[in-house]
């Protein structure tokens, strides 16, 4: 997404306005509905009248492009400058990282420096890696970068900052020589670098091309597992992924009984929480550190253990890919490294017979290190116990220190940080500042369709593709078909529509099996994964009435054990249980409503949650056709 875009001449004269970052955060909130905080604003006040005076030359065009706040397709990462034009041979970009550093500290972590933020110091990219990335990303997944041979150039400038061997150490010149950093007094210098590649003017529009160019398919975890294994690098890690990728690399390898460490890592949907533990396992058994990835939920690991079938064998992948409660007997700090996803699904007992301890107490004592990759917005089950107070709590008692970061970039929804908060503000989570979906503006195909034969339809048609797009509904119908396989389970009578659940056919790997797409899923099956497209049929426990969001456990089916003994808690604790509810009920929709890296569409079966729906996206027309809302239909 374009948010500035101006000649040279255009920019200049908007920096004689006084009021550029007036100007620049208001085309932020119009075109992405960010508000904007107070350091950005600031940011672009201070540093952008720098970028101007460097530009004054008379041989660099006044028609070249200018972009500013340039949000990368497919991310929610946007690139602080870019200059566009050609050299008489080919349409080349430089994107310049601005930052206004006066001082940073050397770390020991490859792409990391040390800097201050908001009064303390605090691990980040340095500037040369992060513009880097961005490129590196818009050449892996830009089809008309590559087809029409746009050249990209990244570079940083730090038009505070003193020479001295911090930011410019050897250490860092692998990103230096990819991406070199102009400070303080390099003003001339990067004006006769920009020279070198923008001789001429923008005339044909380079960053429109590219913004709305072809993309190529995005990768996939589990369709990138066997080369990642192979210790190839099939993601490049950007900004929040990059630091907490090295710092976990340096806490799990610098740990020992003396020096326990645990690792705290907070994401949303689409963050790159399992992107980042896949990779720390590979690299750091590469280094010989034993490390094991750890998840509650078996759909990962099925779907993962069938990706590398006959790349190493079962028994090796099964000591790699573990369940939680696999550590109820291990021994104390026996284990070099745990990297523990989807944590907020860990439970405190393991398995029907709730045996063991606790099992994140189990897991920070049987390891010197572990990692807990946790959202706890995805808590989907009444058993559900991964909380990081409560993760803290357990480290502090075997004597570990606590590390805490944050994986707040979005990489899936079509990295629309919008969409999510427009979810929340609609599922009424929390509010923010998105009442309104705009498809065009968040980059993601949303939609509220019409009738669940029509969204049936929709996901068939995007399956073609590449096997992809997956039909869910929220577990309101029984499993009838367990115990016949010729009974239809999700039945809605007005529409002769009839879909059976998938769980007796393919289990865990229903999301990648391609015969699948016929049969429908539920949380227990998608939860950690994703597709392309997802379709999502919101029962009957999810209602709109008198302007609130309601929640109905009642409406759930007796086959999900999400909720099993709500009615008990609720006499005993009616309050706690109910707050516990609600948020279980509006969590499974939100994560179901996330497994989309392009799209999402929606079909309700409340026609009151369907015009509400509707009404607050660029969607606005009213649902036609048979009326399926009167019955709560089984």
């Amino acid at each position: 997404m374009i948010i500035y875009q101006k000649t040279k001449e255009g920019f200049s004269n908007d920096i004689l306005t006084n009021n550029i970052d007036g100007i620049i955060s208001g085309e932020l909130k119009r075109l992405a509905g960010k508000r904007v905080a107070p350091n950005e604003i600031m940011s672009f006040r201070n540093s952008l009248p720098f970028m101007d005076k460097v530009l004054q030359d008379r041989e660099i065009p006044e028609d070249c492009g200018i972009s500013i706040e340039y949000h990368i397709p497919q991310t929610s990462k946007r690139v602080d400058f870019i200059i566009s034009g050609s050299d008489g041979q080919r349409d080349n970009v430089v994107i310049i990282e601005l930052k206004q550093w006066s001082e940073a500290k050397r770390t020991a972590m490859d792409g990391i420096i040390e800097t201050r933020f908001h009064g303390r110091s605090s691990p980040t990219n340095h500037p040369s890696y992060q513009a880097w990335s961005y490129v590196a990303f818009l050449n892996s997944f830009n089809e008309t970068v590559l087809e029409e041979s746009i050249f990209l150039q990244p570079c940083a400038y730090l038009h505070n900052y003193p020479p001295d061997n911090t930011i410019t150490h050897d250490f860092y010149r692998e990103w230096l020589s990819k991406a070199p950093v102009f400070l303080k007094p390099d003003a001339v210098k990067l004006r006769n670098f920009i020279k070198r590649f923008i001789r001429y003017g923008d005339k044909r529009k380079t960053l429109l091309r590219i913004d709305k160019g072809k993309l190529r398919p995005s990768k996939t975890l589990s369709e990138s597992l066997r080369s990642m294994m192979g210790g190839n690098k099939e993601f490049i890690l950007i900004d929040d992924q990059k630091v907490v990728y090295e710092m976990a690399l340096r806490l799990a390898i610098n740990s020992n009984k003396k020096n326990k460490r645990v690792l705290i890592v907070e994401g949303g949907p689409g963050t790159g929480k399992s992107v980042v533990a896949v990779n720390l396992l590979v690299e750091l058994n590469k280094r010989g550190c034993l490390a094991q990835y750890v998840t509650k939920t078996s759909a990962p690991r099925e779907v993962y253990f069938n990706k590398l079938g006959g790349f190493r064998k079962m028994a090796e992948l099964k000591n790699l890919f573990v369940s939680s409660g696999a550590f109820m007997k291990t021994p104390r700090n026996t284990i070099p490294a745990l990297i523990v996803d989807e944590a907020h699904r860990l439970t405190e007992k393991t398995g029907f017979l709730k045996m063991g301890n606790n099992q994140i107490r189990e897991i920070i004592d049987s390891s010197l290190f572990s990692v807990f990759f946790i959202d706890e917005d995805q808590r989907v089950h009444i058993n559900d116990y991964g909380e990081c107070r409560l993760i803290e709590k357990f480290a502090k008692m075997a004597g570990a220190r606590v590390t805490k970061m944050d994986l707040p970039s979005q990489f899936r929804c079509g990295g629309s940080d919008g969409y999510l908060s427009w979810l929340d503000q609609m599922l009424q989570i929390r509010q923010t500042a998105n009442e309104t979906f705009r498809s065009k503006d968040f980059n993601y195909d949303f939609r509220v369709i019409n009738s669940p034969v029509e969204l049936r339809d929709l996901i068939m048609a995007q399956n073609k593709e590449n096997n992809r797009a997956r039909l869910v509904a929220g577990y309101c119908w029984d499993w009838e078909s367990k115990n016949n396989p010729e009974a239809y389970d999700i039945t809605i009578p007005p529409f002769d529509f009839k879909m059976r659940w998938n769980l007796k056919s393919y289990g865990p790997t229903w999301i990648i099996d391609p015969h699948s797409v016929n049969e429908i899923g539920c949380i227990h099956t998608c939860q950690g994964l994703e597709v392309d497209y997802i379709g999502v049929i919101i029962g009957w426990d999810l209602i709109f009435r008198n302007g609130k969001v309601l929640t109905d456990p009642s409406k759930r089916s007796k086959d999900d054990k999400s909720i099993f003994g709500y009615k008990k808690r609720s006499r005993e604790k009616p309050d706690q249980t109910r707050v516990l509810l609600n948020a279980i009920i509006k969590n499974t929709y939100r994560t179901l409503m996330t497994r989309g890296m392009k799209g999402c569409y929606v079909y309700c079966m409340d026609e009151g949650l369907q015009d509400y729906l509707k009404g607050n996206t660029n969607l606005s027309q009213k649902r036609n056709g048979p009326d399926a809302r009167t019955t709560n239909y089984k």
